[in-house]
This record gives structure tokens, sequence and C-alpha cells, in this order.
């Protein structure tokens, strides 16, 4: 797994080496890595790295120092290199002096119309915020691919939030320790890449799962494997109004494992029609056995849909509620009440479900969106998959795995049916809570790209495209 780890304590890890380090060999090694991938981005956008032209967008601190040094040795490689000093009177001395040294210069914001590359120096890790209106201005006039030193500027660093003006990069560089923004913000970053400086780092804020450590849990027959062995998921959801959410979750299920699908809802003739290995039945009474349980997906919130979230609840088997069974547990309290606290259950919100459970609780969905999510799950003891562009997901103990798409294909309807319905089949397949929702994030991101392949494509063609989007990590 990878890692993200606070501001605050990449700070702490930093300040113990630069102590036992010759000063200023930590910033120049960092810099030198700035350099390094602004002159591959270079020669992949243009063709080469000689006689181009780079700006440097400077801020004032190591930020702004980093960049400096950055274009003195982009300078040993014959590029034209043009500083933009947004503050003059607070600018990093000694990371100018070397870029003049070097032959870079110093220029004006009308450069950057000029650059074949902007290295984004503005701001670094202490910044909160948007950008300055100078700043602004400056990124505004931006044509050319950005390399970012550490983070794009303007977005939070621990949070990924944006509350204005920011930059949005091709690339960015980092030093010591992935931060948060690297996941939560997977979009403004670019590709990331870790210039390593020697941290002795505790524990991540949080982590992310690889291809293949997902490829390695998803579970595939054995040889002594049959349908029930493999895992026998329920699927409670759907309506005469919503018949769709039942046939996006249970074939999102069918396909996510080999095992067994059982059905429960009034959508059954529509399931059974695209689905027909699907086992449809009337009532949780009647379904036989089942290993785990997907409730709420456009099943309504009356009352037969209350009693049914009730019957799941008690089954003692894991479950994943989504949808109207979030807001079924946010508007009666007492649902509860049906569970055996030895039984895991794992709640998959988007924001506004979200903020239905929680805020009766006292816990706001605000830019932390790690952090509600981990009080969440304390608060009600269960897992929490909030759904988002970046995929936060925490168990009560605070473990929180994160799981970042760099696209929006999944922002569509029913793409969180199809979620869930993932989440139900692995765990019946005896996935921990946190893993199982872990694994279906990643491959459920995996699947939208594949579907959409350049074009808007609606859930169902997600749900076609899981088979590929699972061998893709599994083979």
């Amino acid at each position: 797994m990878q890692g993200a780890w606070t501001t605050a304590t990449i700070r702490e890890a930093e300040r113990l080496v630069l102590a036992a380090t010759a000063p200023g060999a930590l910033m120049r090694r960092a810099a030198h890595g700035v350099a390094l991938h602004a002159a591959r981005l270079l020669e992949q956008r243009t063709g080469g790295v000689s006689g181009r032209r780079v700006a440097l967008l400077v801020g004032t601190g190591d930020n702004g120092g980093d960049a400096l040094w950055a274009g003195a040795f982009l300078r040993k490689r014959s590029v034209g290199v043009t500083a933009v000093l947004l503050d003059p009177d607070r600018v990093h001395a000694e990371g100018l002096a070397a870029l003049k040294r070097a032959g870079g210069r110093v220029g004006t914001v009308a450069d950057l119309d000029f650059a074949d590359l902007v290295i984004d120096g503005i701001v670094g890790l202490s910044a909160r915020g948007p950008l300055r209106p100078a700043a602004a201005a400056a990124v505004s006039r931006i044509k050319a691919p950005v390399v970012a030193v550490d983070l794009p500027s303007g977005v939070d660093p621990d949070t990924g939030a944006v509350s204005g003006p920011a930059v949005t990069a091709d690339v960015t560089v980092t030093f010591g320790g992935h931060k948060p923004v690297h996941y939560l913000a997977a979009a403004r970053c670019g590709v990331v890449h870790l210039v390593d400086l020697g941290l002795d780092l505790p524990e991540p804020r949080f982590s992310v799962l690889s291809e293949r450590e997902v490829g390695s849990a998803w579970p595939l027959p054995g040889a002594g494997d049959d349908k029930y062995t493999q895992g026998v998921v329920g699927v409670a959801a759907g309506s005469s109004t919503y018949p769709g959410a039942a046939v996006l979750s249970v074939g999102a299920a069918v396909l996510a494992t080999s095992g067994l699908t059982r059905y429960v809802g009034s959508a059954a003739d529509e399931v059974r029609r695209r689905w027909p290995e699907v086992i449809a039945t009337g009532s949780i009474g009647d379904t036989g056995r089942v290993q785990a349980w997907v409730v709420g997906p456009g099943m309504g919130t009356g009352k037969a849909a209350r009693d049914l979230l009730g019957d799941v609840l008690g089954a003692g088997v894991p479950v994943c509620v989504d949808a109207d069974g979030i807001t079924l547990l946010a508007a009666h309290p007492d649902l509860w009440d049906a569970r055996d606290p030895d039984v895991p259950v794992l709640l998959t919100p988007h924001d506004r479900e979200f903020a239905r459970i929680a805020q009766p609780r006292g816990i706001e969905l605000g830019a932390d969106r790690v952090g509600a999510a981990v009080a969440l799950a304390a608060e009600l003891d269960v897992t929490v998959l909030l759904k988002g562009h970046a995929t936060v997901i925490a168990d009560a103990g605070g473990t929180v795995l994160v799981n970042p798409a760099r696209s929006h294909w999944l922002a569509t309807a029913g793409s969180g049916d199809v979620l869930s319905g993932m989440v139900g089949a692995l765990l019946a397949a005896g996935l921990d809570p946190l893993l199982a929702a872990g694994c279906a994030a990643f491959v459920h991101v995996r699947a939208g790209e594949l579907a959409a392949r350049g074009a808007p494509a609606p859930a169902s063609a997600i749900v076609s495209a899981l088979p590929e989007a699972i061998r893709s990590v599994v083979s």
C-alpha cells in the first residue's frame, strides 16, 4: 500500500533530517527531482529539452526556492528559464542567486504566454485557501503544461479542498512522502512523482490500495469451490418506481464473483429478465442461505422498505446499506436495534446521505472528508464508504483507505447501485468490510474508465465492463 501523511507529520520528519543534513542539501535534492521531471515532460510534449522555454511562478519561502533551484538545474540542459516573482521582496535569496548564476533571468507575467512549460512554486505546505489575486491572474494566463512543486498551489494539502482559484497540474513532484492532497485531489495533481528524502515516517493518515493488492484480494473460484462456497449475496433493492436500481445492483453482484446471487423485492420480474441466473423470492424468510446482504438502492422509504431493512439488519450476516437504506436509518434510528453488534455493517453514502445520518450526531461533512468519515464510523461502529471523486473508506477503529479517481465518468445515475452490488458480493465472499469496500471502489473506477473510453457511459455500461475490469487487476 501507498500511504499519505499530514503536513504536520511530514514537517516533523523533515525537521529531524534537516538537523543532520548540510544546509541547503535537502532543497537541492528536491529541486533536482523537479528539474528531472520537468525535463521529461518537456521531452514528451515538445520532443526535446534544449532550447525550450520554462517559466517559474515563484512565491515566497522554500517552495519558491525549490522552483528557483529547479530552474538553475534546467539551465544546465540549455533550457531558457525565466522567473516570475510574485513577491520580489520575500523571494528565496539563495535560489534566486543560483538561477542568475546559471544564466536564468527574472521576467514578468507576460513571459508565461511564451513558455513551453510552467513550474508552479507559488505556495507550499503551510499555505491554506485559494490563490491571492495576483497569483490567480498569473495562473489564468498559463497555456503550457504545469509541473507543481509539492502540490498544486491553492489546493489544501491536508484535505484536497479547493475554495477558489487554484493550479491544475499535469505533473506534481513531491518530497519525502505523499500528502493527502495527492489522492484527495488527484485530478488537480496530475501524475505524482515522489522524491525520497530519507524521512522516518510513522503510520500514514490513510492508505491507498495498489492494483496488485486488489488483484490478490479479489475472490476467484478454486478447484474445490461451488456456488455456495464462493459466497451467496442477497440483494434487497428496487421498487416499481426504481426497478433499474435492482437490475444494476444485482448485475454488479452477479459479475463481481462467481457465487450465487439472491434477490428480494418488487422488481423481481425485471431482475429475472435481465439476470436469469438470479434466484428471486418474495421475502427474506424465503431466500435461503445468504452470507451477506445489500439493502437500499431504489427500494423507497415507506413502511414495507423499513420493515425489509429491519429484517436484513437482523439476519446476522454482514450488510451493505446504501441509498434509501441510509435515509431510513437516519429517519428511524430505532432500526439499529435490530442489528447484532458483532455483525459488520457497511454504509455507502454520498454527501447528502452522509449529512442525513451524520448531522443529527453532530458530525459535519466539511472540507475534511477523511475526518468526517472516521468520526461517523466510530460513532455508529460501522465501516463508512463516503462516495466522491476520491472515495474515503473508514472503519470504526480509524483505519482509512482512499481510492482516487482521475476522471469523472462515474458521475452518472445508477453508478452507486453498481458499487453497492460489488461490495455485497465481496462481503459474501468473506472479505473484511474495509478491504471489500476498497477493492470494490478500485474496480468500480476501472470499470467506469473502460465503459467510457473517452465518452460518457451509463451505469448499465459500467456493469457490462466489470468482467474486463476484474480481469485487468487479477491477471
